[in-house]
């Protein structure tokens, strides 16, 4: 039972360590080497501790000086198996660092610690839990806009394809608390738990929405039961990859130009964006209807909705229209055109 217990222990301690347990093993063994020679010397030869301590520098170093003491057939035969045993000892240590080397990954690993780095630089970034088929998506539409982006993946082939691409990522469990702290989850914009396991992501929107409360969190759910569970444990929206794509289908059939408008205005294909612009309260539009503000003449830009600070959502303004501060604008109009209205909003 006792052996057992320790073999457990060595099995902890060697997933504890990863990629450096041959190094901590070869340290371990050179440490048990190192005082049992001098325990040895001790004990055989009756020397104090700074004379064994010495012997054993001077046998494991190989440097070849005297014994300190004369040495009995019991000392010497300690002797060679201490030699034996330390310089076995140091090969391991060389091959265990060298195959570090060779395999790559002490770079790896100095790669994941400017990572790390960096994504303590952030503020306002986006995490997103998973890098699957919907987490993949959601970090290159991310990314092709242009923000701080953090991907938590625990598939080591998917963590090495991304850190091929220079995607920001850290390879651990999402639904653990310390992995989501050193994805900068305190400072984070937006949470997105794109996981396929919809338990999971339950779970991740809890510790996210403990951990912080003004996180806008978006979580994947499998189907309409997800949403109460979701929404209940702290998500702000709950996403249905399926229905989505079952709806986006049907309206291809049913309104195709509509669709096919909006996928051409999506996808960039040509200079139209549809963007949500914050009113701030020290924006000039504070107080102003539509036609006071004349943003439509100064700018280009189409306003189809605004989304008053109450969230109460306003389809179709008409031209009395107040702005107030923190109301978000729906604005459709080119990319240049929507980049001069947010220097001053």
């Amino acid at each position: 039972m006792k052996s057992k217990s320790i073999y457990v222990r060595m099995l902890n301690l060697r997933r504890e360590f990863g990629m450096f347990w041959g190094l901590a093993a070869g340290f371990i063994y050179m440490t048990l080497v190192f005082i049992g020679g001098i325990i040895g010397y001790m004990w055989l030869e009756g020397w104090n501790l700074l004379n064994s301590f010495y012997m054993v520098v001077i046998t494991l170093s190989t440097v070849g000086f005297m014994e300190v003491l004369p040495l009995s057939e019991n000392g010497r035969i300690m002797t060679a198996l201490l030699i034996l045993g330390g310089v076995g000892g140091f090969a391991y240590l060389i091959g265990a660092f060298s195959q570090l080397l060779v395999e790559g990954r002490l770079q790896v690993i100095l790669g994941r610690r400017r990572m790390q780095k960096t994504i303590g630089k952030f503020k306002d970034h986006i995490i997103v839990c998973g890098y699957g088929r919907i987490g993949a998506i959601v970090v290159e539409e991310v990314m092709n806009e242009g923000y701080d982006i953090v991907v938590i993946e625990n598939n080591p082939e998917l963590v090495a394809h991304m850190e091929a691409a220079g995607i920001t990522c850290l390879e651990g469990d999402a639904t653990k608390d310390d992995t989501l702290k050193l994805a900068g989850l305190d400072r984070a914009k937006s949470l997105i738990a794109a996981l396929s396991d919809e338990a999971a992501n339950v779970y991740v929107t809890l510790i996210a929405r403990q951990f912080n409360s003004k996180v806008n969190i978006i979580a994947r759910g499998n189907n309409k039961t997800s949403i109460s569970r979701l929404e209940f444990a702290g998500a702000d929206r709950v996403v249905l990859p399926h229905t989505i794509g079952g709806i986006r289908m049907a309206q291809s059939v049913l309104r195709p130009t509509v669709t096919n408008f909006l996928d051409i205005a999506m996808r960039g294909k040509i200079d139209l964006q549809m963007e949500e612009l914050f009113v701030t309260d020290t924006s000039e539009f504070v107080g102003q209807d539509l036609i006071e503000s004349k943003i439509r003449p100064r700018f280009n830009l189409i306003i189809i909705a605004i989304r008053k600070n109450t969230g109460e959502m306003v389809f179709n303004p008409g031209p009395k229209e107040v702005i107030e501060a923190k109301d978000t604008l729906l604005t459709v109009g080119k990319l240049t055109d929507l980049s001069a209205i947010q220097k001053i909003l």
